[in-house]
């Protein structure tokens, strides 16, 4: 009789496993950031297609500081009155979305 109680109360006990809450694998996590090298230059480095883009799309820009990137992409922070921004852009003058 113990024998068929230890023998139902393990074979109850496994179908509790089952019940457990599995994680979903349809989620899927994105948390990667891949973080461009920049390295700082100075103002004159930049060339002059940038800096008449600059002045082109924004009238009155300072350019704070630039960097540029081993694709030869410049990254420049800016200040519009007030205001400040950090652009982007290609040695040719042509504006990238970041």
């Amino acid at each position: 009789m113990k024998k068929l109680i230890l023998s139902a109360a393990i074979v109850l006990g496994s179908f509790s496993t089952y019940a457990a809450t599995v994680p979903s694998s349809n989620e899927v996590v994105s948390n990667i950031v891949v973080q461009e090298e920049y390295k700082e230059v100075k103002l004159e480095q930049v060339p002059e297609a940038v800096k008449s883009a600059l002045e082109t799309a924004y009238p009155g820009a300072v350019i704070g500081k630039a960097y540029i990137n081993d694709k030869k992409e410049y990254k420049l922070d800016i200040a519009v009155g007030d205001q400040k921004a950090t652009v982007y852009s290609d040695a040719k003058g042509n504006w990238i979305n970041k």
